[in-house]
């Protein structure tokens, strides 16, 4: 299926690895361009940037910055200019109870998922409204809906982002602007993949043996980062053009909190 998106310009925040690099290739594939990566890893951002290339003719932007600060992330939004699909997806908050979090790091965290999420929507909107157009898709996580008192902060601060996306994507299509997002379980990421090496070391005494704890999900495995990133960009596509103010869960059907990093 043609989703229809060449020429359109892309951001995606926290596309260095995982899911944000995914994304870009995703969009890339589907001709979008030009196509803004943003993480905090510039030799990452380089490499990225020339694989689309190589692979797709993409033309890409680098920008590499941290997004937990204020100042970035307008600075980041003014440097874009017109953007017609943003991905939010930088930032991930730790695992811990309320007692293993201290308010730093809780702070730190939210610093860039929960306001870096926030704040730089708050820019791009200001400017999608103003065409009366485009597209906002914030990955969130599952986490957000299933209540969890080990993985507290990271919970909270999901189940913040989805009223967010729900309250804002409930009204944005006044403005002629789409808000939504997905909300992923276990993905096959860099990160994911650490912990479930943790825990099979904890467990099994080899963190090599780390495949043998994903029996218990559906399909025997963790979602694949590029299953992901269909589902976004299907989502930015105009084949979703009466979808706002929703997440799509992308968990395999999971029914109870698995497993996490």
């Amino acid at each position: 299926m043609d989703l229809g998106l060449s020429g359109r310009s892309v951001l995606i925040t926290g596309a260095s690895k995982g899911i944000g690099h995914a994304a870009a290739r995703a969009l890339a594939a589907e001709g979008c361009g030009p196509i803004h990566l943003a993480s905090r890893d510039a030799a990452a951002l380089n490499d990225r940037a020339a694989e689309l290339a190589r692979e797709f003719g993409a033309k890409t932007v680098v920008h590499a910055l941290d997004l937990a600060k204020p100042a970035e992330q307008r600075a980041l939004a003014a440097a874009c200019g017109q953007i017609d699909i943003l991905v939010n997806n930088a930032g991930a908050i730790p695992r811990g109870t309320l007692l293993d979090i201290d308010e730093t790091r809780w702070r730190e965290s939210w610093d860039l998922k929960v306001f870096g999420y926030i704040n730089l929507t708050r820019e791009i909107y200001r400017m999608m409204s103003a065409r009366k157009r485009g597209v906002i898709v914030n990955v969130v996580g599952m986490a957000g809906e299933r209540p969890d008192a080990t993985y507290i902060a990271a919970g909270s601060g999901n189940a913040a982002l989805i009223y967010f996306t729900e309250a804002l994507g409930g009204a944005s299509l006044k403005d002629g602007v789409r808000v939504l997002g997905v909300n992923p379980g276990p993905v096959l990421t860099d990160r994911y993949i650490g912990g479930a090496e943790r825990r099979a070391a904890a467990r099994l005494g080899d963190s090599a043996r780390w495949r043998e704890l994903l029996t218990a999900l559906p399909l025997g495995r963790a979602a694949e980062p590029a299953e992901v990133a269909s589902l976004i960009a299907y989502l930015a596509s105009d084949q979703a053009s009466y979808l706002s103010g929703v997440l799509v869960r992308i968990d395999g059907g999971l029914k109870v909190q698995p497993p996490q990093s």
